[in-house]
């Protein structure tokens, strides 16, 4: 379903009346009356017209957090009503014990704003907040006298495999509060109509249904973008380098799984936040018997650049300590690359600072890195953030052995950029902003990657290749940021919390919100569909889950298209 951002006032007409106009139309009944035109397949259409497709992947932000004030779009308003009051459709945020409604927020646990952030809003100036979404620009002000604005960096919220599956809680969204580290925070959205993605969002296609592929953080969702899975951990790996494990204890009344509590957590979010034996690795055959470990949440590449230095005393530093508790061992799953490359179809993953990432991180064990994983106050450092390059962690990129793929698939943004100008773009591309432009919280604000995005934009449309090009800009995930519309019931990986999803194309269905189901998977169904490749198994068992569960299976964004 497509709703017109215009929103012009339209209704049905009788059916006989309907009838009528479109004989009176054809003028009348008769044989000579000009036949319609007859429908065009989608799929001939897809593959006639979309010569490229660029996804462009921005950083933690729920829908409601940034676009929660959209016209037409299942925002705010349906559960906030013009004076800021709730309405009867909001589900309050309850407690740790799942059914007391919290009497007000949790305090934003060491403050709303992150470090170094020229305006401070301190944890004391955060308490009392009413349980209900709230204004992050004003919403501590009173209290503060500070004013925000999607200029300022605000604290990181953590956004982790079943932390996100507890939020969620069945569907309600009710736990938020009660299981972030970052307290009511949680619960802000900005005002983001004045910039530049909100307009090409206005401009073009705005998918407001459309959710993260993968319950969690960024490292989980990077890799379902490309393989709609779970990395494999062998067990020797959890035996050798004892990776952190998740400890699962009673699920809830509901049926949803949760971390087990250490000793030391509070009862009630209103006293601190959880302590919860949480970990990288899900337990043992989680996703089904005989299934083995997978990583849900944060490990590092096997190949420089990683966030792991290479080993002591390592003479080749193409690659990170395979000693290390975090550092993944290679993976060999099915990726969509692969699919590409056995069709003959280019395909490239362009990255910020990755010729820098690259140097900086091929330094002895011991050394300090000056890109990778390096914030600064003003935002300089271009903190390039390893674990959000999925493929950097499949065997058949390893540096040695597959030195050549390596170099014609991983690429810088300044590469991006003048493949762009010269018409040179692969069929498919993928393009991952740097962390000081990624609109990540903690580390980054809204403000700068949106110029940035932007300007990228605008240069695809300057390109050769624009007139057949779509182009997706979304986020990985939700960055623990609430969102009001519950996801899709899945299977065991997801979907998760909703996110934003902007369609930019000549055939984008311009100036529409599209309410078609989506998640970060409709990507790859794009891309498959359009150059005839292989269904990935996981999309497969996504769309069995949703109907084993009553629910739709996932779109393919040609919803947002016009292709007629």
């Amino acid at each position: 379903m497509l709703h017109h951002i215009s929103r012009h006032p339209w209704r049905l007409l009788p059916l006989s009346l309907a009838i009528a106009g479109t004989i009176a139309a054809c003028g009348g009944g008769g044989s000579d009356a000009p036949a319609a035109p007859a429908p065009v397949d989608t799929t001939t259409a897809l593959r006639s017209k979309v010569q490229n497709v660029v996804v462009i992947y921005a950083e933690n932000r729920s829908f409601d957090g940034l676009f929660g004030n959209f016209p037409g779009a299942h925002g705010l308003s349906e559960v906030v009503d013009a004076t800021g009051k709730t309405t009867a459709a909001f589900i309050a945020q309850k407690d740790r014990d799942g059914s007391t409604v919290l009497a007000k927020l949790p305090q934003t646990w060491n403050g709303a704003t992150a470090a170094g952030n020229a305006k401070v809003i301190t944890q004391a100036q955060t308490d009392g907040l009413p349980n209900a979404p709230f204004s992050v620009e004003t919403g501590f002000t009173a209290a503060s006298g500070v004013t925000l604005s999607t200029a300022d960096v605000t604290r990181d919220m953590a956004h982790r495999f079943f932390e996100n599956i507890m939020e969620i809680n069945g569907g309600t969204n009710d736990m938020f509060g009660a299981w972030l580290d970052a307290g009511g925070l949680t619960m802000g959205h900005f005002d983001y109509s004045k910039n530049a993605l909100y307009k090409l969002a206005q401009q073009y296609t705005l998918a407001d249904n459309f959710f993260e592929g993968a319950y969690g953080g960024s490292f989980l969702n990077h890799q379902y973008l490309i393989c709609a899975c779970a990395p494999t951990v062998p067990a020797s790996f959890v035996t050798g380098n004892k990776p952190s494990v998740n400890v699962l204890g009673t699920a809830n009344a509901k049926g949803v799984p949760q971390l087990a509590r250490n000793s030391s957590s509070p009862a009630s979010a209103l006293d601190g936040p959880p302590s919860l034996q949480t970990g990288n690795i899900a337990p043992l055959d989680y996703f089904g018997t005989g299934d083995g470990y997978r990583a849900v949440n944060t490990m590092q590449p096997p190949y420089q650049p990683s966030g792991n230095f290479p080993a002591a005393g390592a003479t080749d530093l193409r690659y990170a300590d395979p000693a290390s508790s975090t550092s993944l061992p290679p993976q060999t799953q099915t990726n969509i690359g692969d699919l590409l490359s056995a069709k003959n179809v280019n395909w490239a993953w362009y990255a910020g600072a990755w010729n820098a990432a690259v140097t900086d991180g091929r330094q002895a064990a011991g050394s300090t890195h000056s890109v990778i994983y390096a914030p600064s106050t003003p935002r300089a450092n271009p903190d390039f953030q390893t674990h959000h390059h999925p493929f950097n962690y499949y065997a058949k990129l390893d540096p040695a052995t597959h030195a050549d793929d390596r170099a014609a698939h991983l690429k810088d943004y300044t590469d991006l950029v003048s493949d762009a100008a010269a018409g040179k773009l692969p069929p498919v591309a993928f393009y991952k902003p740097t962390g000081n432009l990624n609109q990540h919280p903690g580390y980054a604000n809204a403000d700068d990657a949106d110029a940035h995005i932007a300007d990228l934009v605008s240069k695809l449309q300057a390109s050769p290749q624009w007139a057949n090009m779509v182009i997706v800009i979304t986020y990985d995930e939700y960055g623990g940021q609430w969102d009001h519309v519950a996801p899709p019931k899945g299977d065991l990986v997801g979907p998760g919390t909703r996110i934003p999803a902007i369609v930019i194309s000549p055939f984008s269905k311009k100036g529409t919100v599209d309410h078609t189901q989506y998640d970060t998977g409709s990507i790859l169904r794009l891309i498959t569909r359009r150059f005839d490749l292989d269904l990935l198994p996981g999309l497969k068992q996504r769309d069995d889950a949703l109907s084993k569960n009553g629910a739709s299976p996932m779109g393919d964004l040609t919803g947002a298209l016009d292709l007629q």
